[in-house]
């Protein structure tokens, strides 16, 4: 079932994390902020509306690296009920893919409940300061890619929050499938 996220909360501050990444390298949100911003991105290894766009996702994070924002990508989901996304599949997704950015793995979940992650992808964009400036889509496409010129929702405001500090006054959720959330006991 699709999901979006509710809208940006501009301001809201990045809550922090330690979390293992699938270069073997623990990662915290200080070791991945950038000087003009960063990406966190709640994404996952089988979702159908993140493999759709998943090489816009990379040029996107490339494209954004060089403007000075840090950027990561994290997986909440439920390995157990959804194999595809463990951690060894994580990792040799990152290998097959060549990341250019790290790929965490939340396995208790703590992060995406922090984060009030809902789907996959889910983009919250940050300032220099780790203040919320964007929460919003990738571009139009959805369980599909969309053409190729379409417009890059993602880069473009972050490109903003790296030139002004700000993020857009008008952003247009992104839309996947939820966070596989594990039974609490």
């Amino acid at each position: 079932m699709a999901v979006s996220p509710p809208l940006c909360d501009f301001g809201w501050p990045a809550p922090a994390f330690t979390l293992p990444g699938t270069d073997g390298k623990t990662r915290t949100l200080a070791d991945i902020a950038g000087a003009k911003g960063t990406l966190v991105m709640f994404i996952c290894n089988h979702c159908p509306y993140v493999i759709a766009v998943r090489d816009r996702i990379l040029r996107d994070a490339r494209d954004l690296q060089g403007l000075g924002i840090g950027v990561v990508a994290i997986s909440s989901n439920d390995a157990t009920a959804y194999p595809a996304d463990s951690f060894e599949k994580m990792k040799e997704l990152a290998h097959e893919l060549s990341l250019p950015f790290p790929y965490l793995y939340d396995e208790d979940q703590a992060v995406a409940r922090a984060y009030g992650a809902a789907c996959t992808p889910d983009f919250f964009g940050f300032d220099a300061g780790l203040g919320l400036q964007y929460r919003g889509r990738l571009d139009a496409s959805r369980k599909e890619a969309g053409p190729p010129d379409l417009r890059r929702d993602l880069y473009e405001a972050m490109k903003q929050v790296a030139e002004t500090g700000q993020g857009p006054a008008e952003q247009i959720p992104s839309m996947g499938c939820s966070i596989k959330w594990k039974e609490r006991t």
